[in-house]
């Protein structure tokens, strides 16, 4: 069975940073869609970063410049790194993991950015 588990949130100020991780259970890593998406109250749950099996990355508008996502395939993990923080980047941070037809959720890390 597929698990994955966050790590690394917390609260941080304005203008700091924070390196989240998932690691992932199972196989077919390396051939796997990954992503990192988020949920504030009250709001929808929004796509912030991809990254494809072949590295290629994509990002919400609002975090371009400010985070990256990346992955280690020898570790079964994939990172959020997030640089210059903002009270709008307040969330319960979700990882997803799509391959083949299957789509796979952690159980979300929360990220609180206030002074």
């Amino acid at each position: 069975q597929v698990r994955l588990v966050e790590s690394g949130g917390g609260l941080v100020q304005p203008g700091g940073s924070l390196r989240l991780s998932c690691a992932a259970s199972g196989s077919f890593f390396s051939g796997s869609f990954l992503g990192w998406y988020r949920q504030a109250p009250g709001k929808q749950r929004e796509m912030v970063a991809t990254i494809t099996p072949g590295d290629s990355t994509n990002y919400a508008d609002s975090v371009k410049g400010r985070f990256t996502i990346s992955r280690d395939n020898a570790k079964n993990t994939v990172y959020l790194q997030m640089n210059n923080l903002k009270p709008e980047d307040t969330a319960v941070y979700y990882c997803n993991r799509k391959y083949v037809w299957n789509e796979y959720w952690g159980q979300g890390t929360q990220v609180t950015v206030s002074s």
